[in-house]
């Protein structure tokens, strides 16, 4: 009987970790989601194949089966089927504990998919990263690139992955290297203006609204992107703050560093800046539409606005 269970809310460790399971398997993959998988797939799934062909079985965030699904798994356990490899990835918090529990009595292989918090973990991924690519960096430029963007595991894989691309084969990646990456990069996003202006800091979202226009940001990506961090913000402020962000993650259906980020934010925010910032948003995503003469300058209005709101 083989089991891998990937434990913990760090989807690129996860859906890395799926990949190279996949990669390396020759067996027919079905791959389920808890959170939409029907009562009766799982079952359907893991049943014995006719011709004992060789199966991968992947089921994505466990934790979000109905009840009535972890039976489908725990009676697979007590009566596995040699020919069949699962997988399942449970994205942590309290529910599903007692199906995880069944899972690791059946003594799989663990992978560990935990958020990295600690700089210096983030420092070892992206060392590693570099190691996969079959590159070398200066340690600069690590501590570079992570200051820059160690907030976003997706964000730092990706960055990591180009300036292997777009650096010089053979050649040792510098912090000047990494430099100029940042400096050029088309990916100043609306969400890089977003937190510069739910942070409070109107010069700094200024000069990032300008740099994502000119870049070639569609100024109604910015919108929704501050539309969404908006939205984000608002859900994390009806938890209880005595409530961890991984234990919140699934209920709020946003990764752990999310909520943690939602929350330093919230400082600069109040109910009714947060009720005052959404009018704020619905008239700039009119006027940027059509409703104003001059989007760009409503656009700028509404970042200054939105800002200078988050210091009151």
């Amino acid at each position: 009987m083989a089991i891998t269970l990937i434990q913990g809310s760090e989807e690129v460790l996860a859906e890395r970790a799926i990949t190279e399971i996949t990669r390396a398997s020759t067996a027919t993959v079905t791959t389920l989601d808890g959170e939409s998988t029907e009562l009766g797939a799982i079952t359907d799934a893991l049943a014995p194949s006719l011709f004992g062909d060789a199966r991968l079985i992947v089921i994505k965030g466990i934790q979000d089966l109905v009840s009535d699904a972890h039976d489908e798994i725990t009676s697979y356990l007590a009566n596995p089927d040699e020919s069949v490899h699962l997988v399942v990835w449970h994205k942590g918090g309290v529910k599903g504990k007692a199906l995880l529990e069944a899972i690791k009595k059946a003594n799989p292989e663990l992978i560990a998919a935990e958020a990295l918090k600690k700089e210096s973990d983030k420092v070892d991924f992206v060392k590693s990263e570099f190691k996969r690519l079959g590159r070398t960096i200066d340690p600069d430029a690590v501590s570079a690139i992570v200051s820059a963007l160690g907030s976003d595991m997706r964000e730092l894989a990706g960055v990591c992955s180009q300036l292997a691309s777009d650096t010089p084969a053979g050649s040792k990646i510098s912090a000047a290297d990494v430099e100029k990456f940042q400096q050029g990069r088309i990916e100043t996003t609306g969400f890089d203006v977003a937190d510069a202006v739910l942070e409070g800091k109107t010069d700094q979202a200024l000069i990032t609204l300008r740099r994502a226009l000119e870049t070639g940001v569609d100024p109604v990506l910015i919108i929704t992107a501050l539309a969404n961090s908006v939205r984000t913000l608002a859900k994390v402020s009806s938890a209880s703050r005595g409530v961890k962000s991984f234990e919140l993650a699934s209920t709020l259906g946003l990764p752990p560093w999310q909520i943690d980020k939602a929350r330093r934010q919230l400082a600069n925010q109040t109910p009714a800046s947060l009720a005052k910032a959404v009018g704020t948003l619905a008239q700039a995503d009119a006027e940027i539409k059509g409703a104003a003469g001059d989007p760009l300058y409503a656009l700028e209005r509404a970042v200054i606005s939105l800002a200078r709101g988050a210091r009151a």
